[in-house]
C-alpha cells in the first residue's frame, strides 16, 4: 500500500490520495489535508467530517452526498458550499475516508 507525509503524518494511501486506515486519522491531519485542496475548516466543516466519520463507523462505507443530506441533515447547497465541485469526495479525503462509491 502506498505511503505519503503530509504536515509530518505517515499516513496509508490508495493511487488516488485517499487514506486506507481512518485510525490513521486524527483533526490536526483533517486541517493539513483540507489545507491541501485549498480549504479552511470552519465548525460548518466539522459539522460535516463528524457526521462522515461517524457514518462510516456505523455503515462500513463513505457516506454519498445524498446520504449526508438526507441522513446527515447537511443540506446539498450546504455541502457544495463548503467543500466546492466535489463535496462527496472533499469531505471523505478531509475525513480521513475512502472515496465514496459511485463517485469518479
Amino acid at each position: 500500500m502506498p505511503t505519503t507525509t503530509i504536515d509530518g503524518h505517515r499516513i496509508q494511501v490508495d493511487p488516488e490520495g485517499f487514506m486506507t486506515d481512518p485510525a490513521e486519522w486524527s483533526e490536526p491531519l483533517a486541517e493539513a489535508l483540507a489545507a491541501q485542496i485549498g480549504l479552511t475548516l470552519t465548525d460548518e466543516h466539522w459539522k460535516a467530517i463528524r457526521f462522515a466519520r461517524q457514518d462510516f463507523a456505523d455503515q462500513g462505507e463513505s457516506p454519498t452526498l445524498r446520504r449526508a443530506s438526507v441522513v446527515g441533515g447537511l443540506p446539498t447547497k450546504s455541502l457544495f458550499a463548503l467543500f466546492p465541485q466535489k463535496p462527496a469526495k472533499k469531505l471523505a479525503y478531509v475525513a480521513g475516508l475512502p472515496k465514496p462509491r459511485g463517485c469518479v
